[in-house]
């Protein structure tokens, strides 16, 4: 055998970008063998102790496969799940968008007098004029459906979970790490899981600011219900009230204050998810400032933001108001425009009866 022989026969040598030289597997490259071979050459050692502490340890492949099988297999609950958010979002926008801006205005203007007093009814009605003079109106409609859908779900949800945390001190330590890990993830990682099991648009965005709002509602409510007086438990059970009275007459009644700050947090936490959910397709004021981000237009992301900015302060102020107990009054129709509706159609009669009767003239002495 002569030394071209010898040159044919041996493996081929290849130069990778670097110039090494390396030999081949085989002379056959469609050959898949080898290849698998050395690609994947820990494949079946499984689980290792070193991994623990060596930074191998496949977490995002075990978070990955179980959130497949969860889209796998549980697809029709989260379709069940969605149906209801869905709906409510769907009949809020359609309603919100289906009123005149002037006969909402007012409609807010006064529902903010109602129950926060003529001057937040003055800023509200200023508020919504300058949203609607910055032509966002339709887009403000939707960001303010979409915070109220979100915030209705809330209350279902916070609250009653928020009273079982109340009664139970095992359920409060067992749902305490669930709840302050709900509130400090960061709101960007809820975005993957739900666009898997849910998909993207309005009704996912709903969901996202649902997981991130509810943990301060479920804890101010849990926390208004354990701060009620000891000695006004005692006076209820003493006159013979029930759970449910007890619940229902002493317990929320005295607990409305802080009740009402976890309504607020959610309904501010609600509009700041605004933008952020944005990026899954969600409309509203929130898409506009995310557009804006994109094109590098100042202008329309300034008008973006200052509509989330006006309806913010708006509802932070009526939330607010509505959390602090009335004076002067000792029901909420006895203010406000409701109040002076009744005393306007108060009867005449009960008028005059309040007022003090006039003494009868009495006869002159007779001299005589």
């Amino acid at each position: 055998m002569n030394d071209t022989d010898i040159e044919i026969t041996a493996s081929p040598t290849t130069t990778d970008a670097w110039g090494a030289s390396t030999a081949a597997a085989s002379d056959n490259w469609l050959d898949t063998t080898a290849l698998s071979d050395t690609t994947t050459p820990m494949a079946d050692e499984g689980f290792r102790l070193s991994q623990l502490w060596d930074g191998s340890l496949p977490v995002e492949n075990w978070i990955n496969d179980a959130l497949s099988w969860t889209v796998d297999h549980f697809r029709p609950f989260f379709q069940t799940v969605r149906a209801p958010i869905d709906t409510t979002l769907t009949s809020v926008e359609q309603l919100l968008l289906s009123v005149p801006m002037l006969a909402m205005v007012t409609l807010m203007g006064l529902l903010a007098w109602q129950f926060a007093g003529r001057a937040i009814a003055i800023g509200t009605v200023v508020s919504l004029l300058l949203v609607g003079m910055l032509g966002i109106w339709p887009e403000a409609m939707v960001t303010l459906s979409l915070v109220l859908t979100s915030l209705v779900f809330c209350i279902a949800i916070g609250l009653p979970l928020g009273i079982l945390l109340a009664s139970s001190d095992r359920t409060q330590r067992l749902l305490r790490p669930v709840l302050d890990a709900m509130q400090t993830t960061p709101a960007f990682v809820y975005l993957v899981p739900v666009v898997m099991l849910f998909g993207i648009g309005n009704v996912p965005g709903v969901i996202v600011t649902i997981v991130f709002a509810l943990p301060p509602l479920v804890r101010l409510t849990d926390l208004g219900i354990r701060q009620v007086r000891p000695d006004l438990i005692e006076a209820a059970r003493a006159y013979g009230a029930s759970r449910w009275q007890m619940l229902a007459k002493v317990q929320l009644p005295l607990a409305l204050p802080s009740i009402m700050a976890g309504i607020n947090q959610a309904l501010m936490l609600s509009l700041s998810m605004v933008v952020i959910a944005s990026m899954i397709a969600v409309g509203g004021l929130g898409q506009m400032v995310l557009r804006g981000i994109g094109r590098l237009d100042m202008g329309m992301a300034t008008v973006g933001g200052l509509g989330i900015v006006l309806l913010a302060i708006a509802l932070d102020r009526i939330t607010q108001a509505l959390g602090r107990p009335g004076r002067g009054a000792r029901h909420w129709w006895q203010q406000g425009p409701a109040g002076l509706v009744v005393r306007l159609l108060r009867p005449a009669p009960a008028r005059q009866a309040a007022a003090p009767a006039a003494l009868p003239a009495t006869a002159p002495l007779s001299t005589s």
